[in-house]
């Protein structure tokens, strides 16, 4: 055996390159250039013993320059550089295909987006707009809206059941869904910003229709029966309006109950407060106690909007809870403030909850009109007011069907349109309808029934002349009782050159159930 020096030696001598069979002479260090070379002489065989356990180790000709050897690496590098360069390229080709899917995706939802869209406004407007016209939306041109002969702009908002136009209701289709169980008409002064509404009752017999019943809730549906036609259902029950309240209706609005339920559940809820008490049990469970401020979620809304058992009016005490709720959803916005967006988002989520043959331009003028318009002053003109003692409409059975009738007779409409006409008139001392009164407190006879002949001449009415009690008047003095009859003061204020006094300021013994008092004096 070996010693442990002798393997070392070994192990050293195998890790240095050697040349086979070939004579090497020994240097410090290996020559640049080749050592010089002995003739070969014939190998030599070295015979292997057990004890050479180290495998025969092949040698590696160095017999190259640096220069070579910083070629192949410079090779190697070049190649890894490729390698890398082409990953790179991969990579981003796959990124681009990536990227192109995406687009091309983005590309299709845009173009989906933009076909829906265009149906739903072309829809909702009639065809009267499209995309492209929301697109300009934000612009601060405005449209004149349509008016009548007056300057009054006058809008058939009428509603339908159900929670889709389909008529659903939650369990299946609502029967008779396309029934008009609400009828309303908004009529507005563009210029004076005087708003007024007017409800027709559902039941109200309306002539020839496509049934034996003849009733105003099915003019739409005999029109539209398979649902394809709004414009002619719309039409024509803008016509019969026309004819029963004796005005020119320029647009119309369709809704739903869903309709209702978003725009009040968009607005945080409703509180309205009712004339009359009602208590719907067994059909839409509202109950309500008049004059209690009574705070509406949509639904709740909806139900309101419905009810018309438990009530002193029946249908007609439904049409003035309508109107209640109109004025609560105004109220509301007056109260928050609200933007021309709030007012699209409003529109957006109602989808396909509403028709109308506005145009998006017009909308936008609607929309501006909210800062011009007398909303605060809305005012509500009830066909039958239990608390003003008027009576246009009664019931009654005509061939064992029961109808609201015109109390002037069935198919008269003529005491309905001079009312109507009084009461949208753009002279608000006209539908005020004050109640003047003149007493004579000078000393010359005739004075009262002479100053009544000239107030009319100003086409102010003057109910109830006289005199004044004994004492002394100088000049004519203007007393206000009412306070609510503002544009009459206002109109007396500036025929008289005057500033009005209350009724405190009444002279004893001037008693009077009027609005106003006026006393003539010397």
């Amino acid at each position: 055996m070996r010693s442990i020096d002798g393997l070392k030696s070994r192990e050293e001598k195998t890790k240095k390159p050697t040349r086979v069979n070939v004579a090497v002479e020994k240097t410090s260090k290996i020559s640049k250039k080749p050592a010089k070379k002995e003739p070969v002489s014939a190998p030599v065989q070295q015979k292997q013993t057990q004890d050479d356990f180290l495998e025969p180790v092949k040698s590696f000709d160095l017999d190259i320059t640096s220069s070579e050897i910083q070629d192949d690496v410079k090779i190697e590098a070049q190649r890894l550089k490729k390698t890398k360069v082409k990953k790179e390229k991969k990579k981003r080709h796959t990124l681009r295909w990536i990227l192109l899917v995406i687009v091309v995706l983005l590309i299709g939802l845009a173009t989906g987006l933009l076909v829906w869209g265009n149906d739903l406004i072309s829809r909702i407007t009639g065809g009267q707009s499209g995309i492209w016209d929301a697109f300009s939306f934000v612009s601060e041109n405005y449209v004149d809206l349509k008016t009548d002969e007056n300057g009054r702009t006058n809008i058939l908002v009428f509603g339908t059941s159900g929670f889709d136009m389909n008529g659903a209701n939650g369990e299946g289709t609502h029967d008779g869904s396309q029934l008009t169980d609400s009828i309303m008409v908004i009529s507005f002064n563009q210029k004076t910003g005087d708003t007024a509404m007017v409800s027709i009752p559902r039941d109200l017999k309306a002539g020839l229709t496509c049934t034996a019943t003849g009733k105003i809730n099915e003019v739409y549906w005999c029109n539209n029966m398979n649902g394809d036609n709004e414009e002619a259902g719309a039409a024509a029950l803008v016509q019969k309006i026309n004819t029963i309240l004796g005005i020119d209706i320029q647009y119309y609005v369709h809704i739903n109950w869903e309709t209702v339920s978003a725009i009040v559940d968009a607005l945080g809820g409703v509180t309205v407060t009712l004339d009359a008490d009602i208590n719907d049990v067994g059909y839409t469970e509202v109950k309500i106690q008049a004059g209690v401020p009574t705070t509406l979620n949509g639904i709740e809304a909806v139900n309101l909007a419905r009810a018309r058992h438990g009530t002193i009016g029946g249908d007609f005490t439904r049409g003035d809870s309508q109107q209640k709720i109109l004025i609560a959803i105004k109220d509301k916005m007056l109260e928050n403030g609200v933007t021309l967006s709030q007012i699209l988002n409003i529109v957006s989520s109602l989808g396909d909850n509403l028709r109308t043959n506005f145009s998006l331009d017009e909308i936008k003028t609607g929309a501006h009109l909210l800062d011009i318009l007398n909303l605060d002053g809305m005012r509500q003109v009830l066909l039958v007011d239990y608390e003003k003692d008027i009576y246009y409409l009664t019931t009654g059975t005509v061939n064992g069907i029961s109808y609201v009738l015109p109390k002037a007779g069935i198919d008269n409409y003529s005491d309905i349109q001079k009312y109507v006409a009084k009461m949208l008139s753009n002279d608000p001392t006209v539908y005020e309808e004050s109640t003047i009164e003149v007493l004579n407190g000078s000393d010359q006879v005739g004075v009262a029934a002479a100053e009544k002949e000239t107030l009319k001449e100003q086409n102010i009415t003057v109910k109830v002349i006289g005199d004044a009690p004994e004492g002394e008047y100088t000049g004519t003095k203007l007393y206000v009782l009412n306070n609510e009859k503002t544009a009459t003061k206002a109109r007396l204020e500036d025929f008289y050159d005057t500033i009005a006094l209350s009724e405190e300021d009444l002279p004893a013994g001037v008693l009077s159930d009027c609005d106003f008092v006026i006393i003539v004096g010397d």
